[in-house]
């Protein structure tokens, strides 16, 4: 079966893709290619819907990894294709192995892929709004030069995330960005009453781009508005929803 995803030249020639919700096995609020362990789905259904994952992009299932994601900065270097001691806690990966696939669970925040494909280097960030004011695309550059990547040579795509039309804030997330540095102010529009609306694609492409890296691009879908197509954890806070599920994104050599 093919499965629907978005990719982007940039990082072409590596293979990635971000997919979306369509042609899964899961059922009710989940509907679709829920891949999120951390849900409350039924396990099988989701093993079942990351092997098609894995499948589309040449891996055994066991070799598409992914995180226990808890907004940090961290990173993890990969060297094998499974997690013998479980998932380990943080929010963004790198591997020269392509053996591999590097998978981020998002339902709103922003997946950043990576790739460098001369050195034969990628990555994959999970990027919330508190993971990209503490560098959590900093560190993944970081960590790919480590294992040989050339800063000038990373190109970076951020896959579908809650657009600013959607992503309304309070003052003290505001403030919180404005205390960090004044100029990330000018991310956020006015909203209705004392809200603001919050532009966290193209923080997160302020961040890559501060970072040295002038190749990189939003693929421009926002979670929120799409439904048929996307998970969106705001969407389901508004519905009143238990759950939601959870959209994947995959780098590989």
């Amino acid at each position: 079966m093919t499965l629907n995803h978005l990719s982007n030249q940039y990082l072409l020639p590596t293979r990635h893709g971000f997919f979306t919700r369509e042609f899964g096995v899961s059922e009710g609020i989940y509907a679709g290619l829920n891949c999120g362990t951390g849900s409350s789905d039924d396990p099988a259904l989701v093993k079942i819907n990351r092997a098609r994952v894995a499948e589309a992009t040449g891996l055994p299932a066991n070799a598409l990894l992914s995180l226990h994601q808890v907004h940090s900065a961290d990173v993890i270097e990969v060297t094998e294709p499974n997690w013998p001691a479980g998932r380990p806690k943080a929010d963004a990966m790198v591997t020269k192995n392509p053996q591999i696939g590097l998978g981020i669970l998002t339902a709103d925040c922003a997946p950043v892929l990576f790739s460098d494909p001369t050195a034969k280097v990628v990555g994959a960030a999970h990027a919330g709004w508190k993971g990209a004011i503490n560098g959590v695309t900093d560190n993944t550059i970081d960590a790919m030069i480590r294992l040989g990547a050339v800063r000038e040579n990373i190109s970076a795509a951020i896959g579908p995330c809650i657009s600013q039309a959607s992503y309304e804030v309070g003052q003290e997330f505001f403030e919180t960005f404005a205390d960090e540095n004044p100029d990330y102010t000018r991310f956020f529009i006015n909203g209705k009453g004392d809200k603001m609306q919050f532009d966290l694609p193209s923080f997160v492409l302020h961040r890559l781009r501060e970072a040295g890296i002038k190749t990189a691009a939003w693929v421009g879908e926002c979670t929120y508005a799409t439904p048929k197509k996307f998970y969106s954890y705001r969407r389901t806070r508004h519905a009143g929803e238990p759950d939601y599920g959870r959209l994947i994104s995959v780098i590989r050599l």
